[in-house]
């Protein structure tokens, strides 16, 4: 196995470790903050999902290249 499928690996492991993490401290609400968890949940979700996707470009990149 070639060392750079380990770096892709961590990469994505990490970043979903944080995606689920994010989401499960979203289902715990406070009643005051309960009308704004969902907008923030996709804002954080689509920054999550972006982030992925430039982590994995950029390695691409480096290998590459």
């Amino acid at each position: 196995m070639d060392i750079w499928w380990i770096a892709y690996f961590l990469i994505v492991v990490i970043s979903i470790a944080g995606l689920v993490g994010t989401i499960m401290i979203s289902r715990t609400q406070d009643e005051k903050y309960g009308s704004s968890t969902k907008q923030n949940l996709i804002r954080l979700t689509a920054i999550y999902g972006v982030v992925i996707l430039i982590s994995i470009i950029a390695l691409a990149l480096y290998i590459y290249l």
